[in-house]
């Protein structure tokens, strides 16, 4: 498998999982298994998942690093919350923790192979220079 084939397999996962992380917290607190009946503030907590879409999109290494961080307050959360919920909730709690970590491998894999190989860029990005913008 070629590098440049891994690069935009490790963006498709890194993009599919935050997608899949923003669906599932909007679903789960206004539909699916929300705190309060009707839906509750709480689906805010999707916002700041929708900030890095379009550096992903662009593909730039920036928002890898900085999402492979932040993806961990929704990993506590997830933990936490599948813990002390009761179904569905918990199993919610579950999903949400596994396209964490989905989204975690995804990002460090990216970053990692970039890395090694400065010079192979993904179809994605226009110019290898794009990569390193924020």
């Amino acid at each position: 498998m070629n590098k440049t084939h891994q690069i935009e397999m490790t963006r498709r996962l890194a993009l599919g999982s935050l997608i899949g992380l923003i669906v599932l917290g909007l679903a789960w607190e206004m539909w699916l298994a929300p705190i309060r009946p009707g839906g509750s503030l709480l689906a805010l907590k999707v916002l700041p998942l929708c900030i890095p879409l379009a550096g992903i999109l662009k593909n730039r290494m920036y928002t890898y690093r900085w999402v492979s961080l932040m993806v961990w307050l929704y990993f506590a959360e997830g933990a936490t919350r599948a813990w002390s919920e009761r179904p569905p909730g918990n199993y919610l709690a579950m999903i949400e923790v596994l396209l964490c970590l989905l989204l975690f491998t995804a990002c460090a894999l990216h970053v990692r192979i970039r890395l090694k190989n400065p010079l192979v860029t993904a179809p994605a990005a226009a110019t290898p220079a794009s990569g390193d913008a924020a």
